[in-house]
């Protein structure tokens, strides 16, 4: 089964589409493809994936996250491939698959499933970030025009103009039964390498099947040494310092005083004053 976003990214050109059907095709396969739009990813993988052996999304992070949910929720278990036209395509960059669609398509064919966590955002399903505050409207407020057009680009423009809305957030964060209560301009529920292609975490400190979330924190600077020092720990990947905490959960709960916009997997997460999240554990198997 194989679902096209045509919207995702920058995109994907019909040539592109022709060599990913014919390499799968050639390999003993019989493909389907359908495209979103009438229907989303979501329910085109809910309502056809029972109806075949491996399922492939091509499109963006978003993309992937809307296919998995769809399996999730119908109770498919069928591996996934993933052939990346995004703009960012975090979940692409952790796994190392190659952003050229007849390479990734070559994975798909050659590769072998491997497992992979999945969040629980309440009761929706995410495969790599949750978050709140600085930066976390870019990736859904950017228009797709724009992403088109300038790429990873987009998002740092999107970024500079975020800075003046920035606004540390009275948070209580519980988990695995510990509390931590603080005041802080960004939150994120992490199974990943990177983060809108511009934050990232040393691959050696995630797994991505061991049942637990990297929780990055970072707190609002109360000077401009503080300010410096989140730059050093976002530049050099240490997240160990005053300003910017991380640890690992099975489970959290977020708690504040007012409503909160959250993003999960770059898309519209809505306002919350409590967030429960949850890490499935190896929830689906993905080709790699």
């Amino acid at each position: 089964m194989l679902i096209v976003n045509p919207l995702s990214g920058r995109g994907i050109s019909k040539l592109a589409l022709g060599t990913i059907a014919m390499q799968l095709c050639g390999s003993g396969y019989v493909v389907t493809v359908f495209f979103s739009g009438e229907l989303s990813p979501e329910q085109l993988a809910f309502k056809h994936a029972g109806n075949h052996e491996i399922i492939v999304c091509v499109g963006g992070d978003g993309t992937l996250s809307a296919v998995v949910s769809g399996l999730l929720r119908a109770g498919v278990s069928i591996p996934v491939g993933y052939i990346p036209t995004g703009t960012a395509n975090d979940v692409a960059t952790t796994l190392t698959l190659s952003k050229d669609p007849s390479e990734a398509a070559r994975t798909i064919i050659k590769g072998k499933p491997r497992p992979l966590d999945i969040g629980l955002f309440s009761d929706r399903y995410f495969t790599y970030i949750a978050a709140f505050g600085a930066f976390t409207g870019v990736a859904y407020s950017t228009p797709q025009s724009a992403k088109r057009s300038l790429g990873r680009f987009a998002y740092v423009l999107g970024g500079m103009a975020d800075v003046s809305t920035i606004k540390a957030q009275r948070t209580v964060v519980e988990y695995d039964g510990k509390v931590i209560e603080g005041d802080y301009i960004f939150g994120g529920v992490v199974n990943s390498t990177s983060v809108a292609g511009l934050v990232r975490i040393d691959p050696k400190c995630v797994d991505l099947a061991d049942g637990l979330f990297e929780i990055i924190l970072v707190k609002q600077p109360v000077d401009l040494t503080a300010f410096l020092d989140i730059l050093a720990s976002l530049a050099t990947q240490s997240y160990d310092g005053d300003n910017i905490l991380m640890f690992h959960a099975s489970s959290v709960r977020f708690t504040f005083d007012v409503d909160v916009a959250w993003t999960v997997d770059g898309e519209d997460g809505g306002r919350h004053r409590t967030v429960d999240i949850t890490n499935c554990h190896k929830a689906i198997e993905i080709i790699v």
